[in-house]
């Protein structure tokens, strides 16, 4: 028997679980052999795995229907536990416009700030979104949540993510592990953000069935990527080759995201960024959108802000100091060429000089 807990958030608890919990209670007692326990605002499910898998599922329906009408009756529950699985998991409820999804644990998902709202709109809007931002803004968590439900309304098949690997600091090859354990870290704020919106047992299932796939880059050549919300993300470390193959994935039916900071490159220093170059050369083609987020878009702790204002200044006196300098080294050399060709002229001899008979 294995045990799971869900934690009722931004919701009245006598609404969603009904007078004296009779909502709970008719959910438990749709499944006998498993224990449901409503305590404040937890409720723990106690059962074998497939049951907690259902109950789970049948919980997050219930809670998408809260979050939309604002109430639970118990002819609510009746109508999920009568619906076959398919059904529940296919049923999509109509949010309120700035809602982008229902995470696992029933928290509202929606943007935080006007660049955050303009992203969402742009990606509804384009089959192709770039999107430029510093550290923190949310490009990969929105990126995510609006691939979730796009699968979850059915309007794609697949969910693919990628990044891709560029070692910043240590050597792949002396990290511990396989390949997986060695390339997993760099995709694991993907996987965070996944575990947020979807449930364990349905996510494990859905990475089981390829429905959700998260790969490296170098996995997605020879590809076509069709029918699948995709995602590139860190893309300013990808080659101009590697964007390139992965633009050329894309299928008449995919809708494609790639997201990226320019202040984070890792790549060798005379490596040019695949995505600058790939917004610069496809700048002029129709049916692209674009999205830049700022600092005022970071919505983690108020310090983020703050570094990433005072990093952008830090970059500003330096590109100005280091064109001073080169401004300054140009005068010195061409000062220096004058005095040489001045000391070449006073030393050479006269060409024509007379002489003597």
């Amino acid at each position: 028997m294995v045990e799971k807990i869900i934690i009722l958030e931004n919701m009245s608890l006598v609404d969603f679980l009904g007078p004296d919990n009779q909502n709970i209670r008719q959910l438990a007692a749709a499944f006998p052999g498993s224990k449901i326990i409503s305590r404040g605002n937890e409720i723990k499910i106690q059962g074998q795995t497939e049951v907690i898998a259902r109950i789970n599922d049948l919980l997050s329906s219930l809670i998408e229907h809260y979050h939309q009408y604002g109430q639970i009756t118990d002819k609510t529950v009746n109508q999920y536990l009568s619906a076959t699985s398919e059904e529940a998991e296919g049923r999509v409820l109509a949010a309120s416009p700035d809602v982008i999804l229902f995470g696992a644990k029933g928290g509202v998902i929606k943007a935080k700030t006007p660049n955050q709202q303009k992203l969402v709109d742009t990606v509804m809007a384009h089959d192709l979104t770039f999107t430029l931002g510093p550290a923190g803004t949310g490009k990969t968590y929105i990126s995510v949540a609006l691939a979730v439900r796009a699968l979850k309304n059915k309007e794609v098949k697949k969910i693919i993510i990628s990044r891709p690997v560029v070692e910043a600091g240590e050597s792949l090859g002396f990290l511990p592990g396989d390949m997986k354990e060695k390339v997993d870290p760099y995709l694991r704020p993907i996987y965070d953000a996944l575990e947020d919106m979807i449930p364990a047992e349905k996510l494990k299932f859905y990475q089981e069935n390829k429905i959700i796939e998260i790969a490296p880059l170098a996995y997605m050549r020879g590809r076509t990527l069709n029918n699948a919300f995709v995602l590139l993300d860190e893309a300013q470390n990808t080659t101009p080759s590697q964007i390139k193959m992965f633009l050329t994935r894309m299928g008449p039916t995919a809708k494609v995201m790639v997201n990226g900071d320019r202040s984070q490159i890792d790549l060798p220093t005379r490596q040019k960024s695949g995505l600058m170059q790939a917004m610069d050369i496809l700048k002029n083609v129709q049916g692209i959108g674009y999205v830049e987020m700022t600092s005022e878009d970071v919505v983690r702790h108020r310090l983020v802000k703050e570094i990433v204002e005072a990093y952008d200044k830090f970059d500003t006196e330096e590109t100005s100091r280091q064109a001073q300098q080169n401004g300054l080294r140009r005068d010195e050399r061409h000062e220096r060429r004058l005095l040489e060709l001045q000391q070449q002229t006073e030393t050479e001899l006269p060409v024509n000089q007379e002489q003597p008979l």
